[in-house]
């Protein structure tokens, strides 16, 4: 079912699209053969994001995306220049309310009205996918999506034009099965998780890590987005016996889910929350809802700066980006959320490949600029290394476990290869 109603999705894209191509030419520019989004002063990019919703915790996201862009406009450049090589970055975003369906009417539109020069750090699995096919078709940059899907990387060969950032569900979940494996070989695991390609992607790499030891979980649940309560699922995983539970949810679930063991009273010894929903601001809530004590101890894992961990308060690229939130962060930017300072890091990587990408930017120079990344992005945790090639399509491999207590994230263990 899911997958027709992508494809249906993909299709209805095309068929607009395809039957606009003369408006979005002539937006393009008044001179033949140029770039769309790209003027002599300015570089057009855009994107979907759930600004309200069931997944509305991901909203500072282009926010944050939105204070680097500004900042960068403002500041002179190595080349003496304001902006990308004197172009300023115009960033248009639009709230998908994390609805496949909305992902694809707006991406029609950042195409077709907004003339984008390509679609930049769109939120969402199968929102991805849904807009994924025609925007490779069309040879529409599809760069740095907001979700660790493997197969952004993996399917590079189908789909040149898209490009991930950030570590691969299945690589994160492989880390969560080795440490259970490592810490507790004894465990009794119940994994709850979302019943979606996001999800299962997590489990496979879950499974991959625990190896011999997968008979260690003794109950796999899952919800849909639209459920409002997960009361059945988690009855369940409490008379299964489990004592370690893997949360493979996306934030607002992760809260309700807690929130729900609370209620029933089950709480086990050990909880694993997945990196996308191991932010502050999550586990504040989740404190709100049932207390430090439940959620003291969760491990989950990261690849960037904690920007709320004091120990990072004198790192001088997190008092950088609180400095720059200040002065080019919209009037509702969360200087605090972690997910604001994860769009304030895949801003950065963004301004590196279009520098790359040239004087005079193509889109297939701004592809090409992909497959060359080489540097690291001081946001991101000591010794990860921003890199990709021809055959490697995953620019963020490397990530640390942490760990919750007193109010925040800290890292422990060595960096960790995920690829």
């Amino acid at each position: 079912m899911k997958r027709s109603l992508l494809v249906g999705m993909a299709v209805a894209l095309a068929t607009v699209v395809t039957g606009s191509t003369a408006l979005g030419a002539t937006k393009s520019s008044s001179s033949a053969g140029a770039t769309p989004g790209v003027t002599s002063t300015s570089l057009t990019i855009g994107g979907t994001f759930p600004l309200t919703g069931p997944a509305s915790l991901y909203a500072p996201i282009p926010r944050g995306m939105e204070t680097y862009f500004n900042f960068i406009n403002n500041r002179k450049g190595p080349d003496g220049k304001k902006g990308v090589y004197g172009r300023k970055i115009v960033w248009k975003y639009y709230d998908d309310a994390y609805n496949p369906a909305q992902t694809v009417q707006l991406t029609n539109q950042l195409i077709l009205q907004d003339n984008v020069f390509a679609i930049v750090g769109a939120l969402g699995t199968e929102h991805n996918q849904a807009i994924r096919p025609i925007l490779n078709q069309r040879k529409i940059p599809q760069i740095f999506v907001s979700t660790g899907a493997s197969f952004w990387g993996l399917q590079y060969k189908d789909f040149p034009w898209t490009m991930g950032w950030q570590p691969d569900y299945i690589a994160e979940g492989i880390a969560y099965g080795k440490w259970i494996v490592a810490n507790a070989p004894n465990a009794k695991i119940a994994v709850f998780y979302q019943n979606d390609d996001y999800g299962k992607d997590y489990l496979r790499g879950v499974k991959i890590g625990l190896g011999r030891k997968v008979s260690l979980i003794v109950s796999e649940q899952n919800y849909e987005v639209t459920d409002a309560a997960y009361g059945s699922q988690l009855s369940r995983q409490k008379a299964s016996g489990a004592d370690t539970w893997v949360l493979l949810t996306t934030p607002t679930p992760t809260v309700r889910a807690i929130a729900t063991a609370k209620a029933l009273n089950w709480k086990p010894d050990t909880i694993v929350i997945n990196s996308v929903s191991a932010i502050d601001t999550v586990m504040a809530a989740a404190v709100a809802r049932a207390g430090a004590d439940f959620v003291a101890g969760a491990v989950s894992s990261s690849y960037l700066k904690n920007v709320s961990n004091p120990a990072y308060a004198r790192d001088p690229w997190v008092r950088q980006y609180r400095q720059i939130a200040a002065k080019y962060g919209p009037s509702n930017v969360e200087v605090n959320n972690q997910n604001t300072f994860y769009g304030v890091a895949k801003a950065y990587d963004v301004v590196k490949v279009l520098y790359l990408a040239g004087k005079n930017p193509t889109r297939q120079s701004l592809m090409n600029a992909t497959l060359k990344m080489n540097w690291v992005n001081p946001y991101t945790i000591k010794g990860i290394k921003i890199k990709t090639g021809k055959i490697d399509h995953f620019p963020i491999s490397q990530m640390r476990l942490i760990r919750y207590g007193n109010g925040s994230w800290s890292e422990f263990g060595p960096l960790i290869k995920g690829r």
